[in-house]
Order: structure tokens, then sequence, then C-alpha cells
């Protein structure tokens, strides 16, 4: 099989590709929505993200992604003592893809019927929340996503737990993932509370650029006739990235923002009438993980500035009177705020 396309060769959509990497460096941002309209990268960037994730300690053999001194108590691989305990290994970070007909037994786990039939043993055969513990579930189309499978992302999303009570099962595991989802609008609208759970959203266009659609035709094209050695070609960028991202990682929650940018923060959400507090909340996470990618240790306004739309526009109540859409009333609200102040 042969590798993803490369993260760096993707032409254009900075947006789109900040954002998965702001998620990269913070899991706590609650992940990323990338909406547009179809063949512009959506899918390709967020496979090629998991190439740059650096990877995960773990016990071999685990099918929960269990931290090696933090063993679950689902986890009997990993809760063994002495001689049977595992090694500790480290694995690439999860990025397991959720099909939209995928059953509720497949995402939540279920009963091992292999081990009931053969050895008459009750045991719990993880699904795919489990697996994707401490790392990355992505869901294209996710507008499509049938509500019950909607309702248990939620459950999962909000507590971190998956919790499976069936069959004469009774199991607690971890289930922290960063969600990821794409999907072309024009098949429908997501459910709130599942738009609300995403920290950024963002909008991808066919890029109109003659130029620029050019090189994306010829990069393509060089991947499909030769992927490893395209791959090889672009290793060198590929490194720098993924060494951004484990730099970003190590200092991002060392990273300050000043009572100046929180107060205007907290002022831009209450102009544009933001309901409840997940908007500021979303605006100080992804502005210490901006800052963090950039290589510094305090926030700017102008990375509140870059980011807002992408942390904003989903929350937003929808205005009827205003033609304009979700992005200029944010930016309106900006200029505003940047009337009365200075940039910090």
């Amino acid at each position: 099989m042969p590798s993803p396309f490369p993260f760096s060769a993707i032409v254009g959509q900075e947006d789109m590709k900040k954002a998965l990497l702001m998620a990269a460096v913070e899991p706590l941002l609650g992940g990323v929505l990338v909406m547009g309209d179809r063949g512009t990268g959506k899918s390709t960037a967020v496979r090629a993200l998991a190439e740059l994730l650096p990877k995960i300690e773990t016990r071999a053999g685990c099918r929960y992604n269990c931290l090696p001194g933090d063993p679950q108590p689902a986890c009997a691989n990993c809760r063994a003592t002495g001689a049977a305990k595992p090694a500790t290994v480290k694995i690439r970070t999860p990025m397991v893809d959720l099909p939209l007909g995928v059953t509720e037994d497949r995402v939540c786990g279920s009963l091992d019927i292999e081990k009931a039939l053969v050895a008459g043993e009750r045991a719990f055969e993880p699904g795919l929340l489990a697996t994707a513990n401490r790392g990355f579930l992505y869901i294209d189309e996710v507008n499509l996503l049938e509500d019950h499978l909607v309702d248990l992302l939620l459950d999962a999303a909000a507590s971190g737990v998956n919790v499976v009570e069936r069959e004469g099962l009774s199991i607690r595991h971890a289930a922290r993932f960063v969600l990821v989802g794409s999907g072309n609008p024009e098949e429908g609208d997501l459910r709130p509370q599942l738009l609300d759970r995403f920290g950024l959203s963002v909008e991808v266009r066919t890029i109109m650029d003659l130029k620029m659609r050019i090189e994306v035709i010829r990069r393509r094209d060089a991947y499909e006739a030769n992927p490893d050695g395209f791959v090889a070609d672009r290793a060198k960028d590929e490194a720098a990235i993924r060494n951004n991202v484990v730099a970003a990682r190590k200092i991002v929650k060392k990273v300050e923002v000043p009572d100046a940018i929180l107060f205007r923060m907290s002022q831009l959400c209450m102009r544009l009438g933001i309901d409840g507090m997940r908007g500021e909340l979303t605006l100080l996470r992804a502005g210490r993980a901006a800052a963090a990618l950039a290589g510094r240790m305090t926030v700017t306004w102008t990375d509140i500035e870059e980011i807002a739309p992408m942390v904003l526009c989903h929350r937003l109540r929808r205005d009827p009177m205003d033609e304009a859409g979700t992005t200029p009333r944010i930016e309106r609200a900006l200029a505003a705020l940047d009337g009365g102040h200075g940039h910090a």
C-alpha cells in the first residue's frame, strides 16, 4: 500500500492545514470540521496528517492504547504483572476511520462471540472508540452520519469515556480522541449538538488561481506515477513540519495569554452573541497552539484575529437579515474592536 500523499505537498488550503496542525498540537481544542467542495483535498489532508503525528507509548498488544503507567481496568493485557507484563512500545498515533455504515457494536465494542462459543468466556471485543483512544477519529461525510451514532460520539466526546452495558457486559474504558470530520455542505447540515463539539470549523473552496491549479495537477500526477519516489522527495519538508509539531507540543501548555488578550477575546464573543463559554475557551487554546507552532511563548492579538473565523463561525446564531455570511460578521466585529484598541 503506497504512503499517503504528503501534507507538505498540498497546494493552498492554508486555513485547513493550519487548523489540522493546531489540533495535532492541542488535543483539547475539540477537533476540526472541514466542509467544502468535492475534490478540494479534505480527506487527503487528514490522512496526510497521520504521517506527521509523533508516536505514543503503550504496552505491546494493548487494544485500548493505555498509558504504560496507568492501565485501564478493562485492559487485562496492561494489568498483567511480573513476567507476564508486556513490554512498553511506541506506536503510531491512531488515525481511525469511522465508516458511515458502521454498526453501533463496531463503534462501542461488543461481546467477543468467538470466545463465547469456543471457550464459554464472556469477554469484551473493543470497538473503534477504543482503537481511537489517545488518537484521532476521522469521519468522512460526517453530515450523513446516522443520528444514533452521533449520539454515541457526543457522549464519548463529552465524557472521554465509552460505557458499554449490554449482553451481560458492563465495561468502561477511556475514549479520548480528536474528532475530525469532513463533508460537502450541499449534502446536508450537521446536527447543532455535533457541530458545537468541533473546536475548529474550516470551509474549503475550489482553487481558482490558474498557477495553483496547474501545480495541484502536476503534484498529483507525479505522486500517482511514483508514490514512493514522490514521498521521498518531500521527506525533508515533512520532517520539518513533524519537528515543528513535536516542538510546539512541548511548549503549548506554557504559552502565556496576556490579560489584555483575554479581555478582548471576551469582548469579541459578547459582541457576536456567542452562546456559552466554549467560544472563549477554544479561542484561548487555539491561540496557544498557533503561538506554539510559531515558536512563541506569548499569544498576540494577531494570532486571535487569524484564528477567530475558524473558531467562531460555526458558533454564530444564524442571521437571516445578514446576507454576507458568518466570516464577514466576525471580520466586522474584529474591525470594531481594532477601532478602539491597538494591536497587542
